[in-house]
């Protein structure tokens, strides 16, 4: 099979969650949405009982990679990998938990080994993980960690919010607010920039990107009289950047950096902790932003949203993140292999 024929490899996340529904929604669309074909990995008889809950007539085909793009125009190809227990809509439970990490891991086995073209995650609930004894702050974390065990490298993982109007990196990301500070150093900034600024090259196609980089502290520290991080961390790491042939600039402050002309100065927002680059990322996407985990020698994409459980069974999910995400996986891998 040709890469062009590939199909995308879509693990099931939480089952007790809206993946399945947003799986099944996105598939019903697909021929309107002029969606690539994609594999689901993940419980078939979760989606079976799902699609009687959302009264949606879809046909359901067990299958593996080498079948999956030649059904896609008739029937929603699942690799099936039983739960093991019973999944309730909207009832998370520790027992399903098993299965949700066995279908993220199969997704990037497959995509490493060239037999699915990139990983595209549904959601998880990190605090049912962590009651199975998953050891990772997130997603991002566990994928680094599978593309290290599986190359014998080690990957720095960066997260990135990518939407029609933004993009966003944080360079910490899930850690408590108060030892944010603790955590920036030069090399970590410079590390994350050097990674975005290669991949917004490679996967995306932006030859010269242009990065903004906002300070940690209000108004960027006002030359050290807010807090001295923007001075002794993020200046220094821009000029070292910046020495590197890397058009990085800052630190800006915060509150001026996403309104519409501000935007129109870069391809992507760096900012200090979560929050400072997933609050404008959502307010200026949340329906149409991917989470697209940048640095791995795999592509990934996912929803920019979580389980949603009191959606879920409901028809009251929106599939529109997750179509998002499907189509930068697609046009991201499309584009790396044009290179090679």
């Amino acid at each position: 099979m040709t890469d062009a024929v590939l199909p995308l490899a879509l693990s099931q996340g939480d089952p007790s969650g809206i993946g399945p529904d947003i799986a099944l929604q996105a598939f019903a669309h697909r021929a309107a949405l002029d969606l690539p074909a994609f594999l689901y990995i993940g419980d078939p008889e979760v989606l079976k009982v799902r699609a009687r809950q959302l009264d949606m007539s879809v046909s359901i085909a067990e299958t593996d990679c080498e079948g999956a793009t030649a059904l896609f125009a008739d029937a929603l190809p699942v690799l099936p990998l039983p739960t093991g227990s019973d999944v309730l809509a909207g009832k998370p439970h520790v027992a399903n938990a098993r299965g949700t990490i066995a279908a993220i891991e199969t997704a990037v086995q497959l995509t490493l080994s060239g037999k699915t073209r990139a990983v595209v995650t549904n959601p998880i609930a990190k605090s049912v993980l962590y009651e199975a004894g998953f050891g990772f702050p997130g997603h991002t974390e566990f994928l680094a960690d599978l593309a290290a065990r599986a190359t014998g490298q080690p990957f720095v993982p960066v997260m990135m919010l990518a939407g029609p109007k933004l993009r966003a990196v944080p360079v910490t990301i899930h850690i408590p607010i108060k030892d944010v500070p603790g955590a920036l150093t030069e090399d970590s900034i410079v590390e994350t920039c050097r990674i975005v600024a290669a991949d917004l090259t490679s996967r995306f196609g932006l030859a010269h990107p242009r990065l903004a980089v906002a300070g940690l502290n209000p108004h960027a520290g006002e030359g050290g009289a807010i807090g001295t991080e923007d001075e002794d961390l993020i200046r220094p790491a821009l000029r070292r950047l910046r020495d590197a042939g890397i058009d990085a600039f800052g630190p800006l402050p915060a509150d001026t950096m996403f309104h519409d002309e501000a935007r129109t100065r870069y391809d992507v927002a760096i900012c200090m902790y979560h929050d400072q680059a997933l609050i404008p990322a959502k307010a200026l996407g949340f329906d149409d932003s991917v989470n697209v985990t940048l640095g791995l020698p795999f592509i990934r994409t996912s929803p920019d949203h979580g389980t949603a459980f009191g959606l879920a069974g409901t028809g009251l999910a929106r599939e529109q993140s997750l179509v998002a995400a499907l189509k930068m996986a697609d046009a991201m891998s499309r584009f790396s292999k044009d290179r090679t």
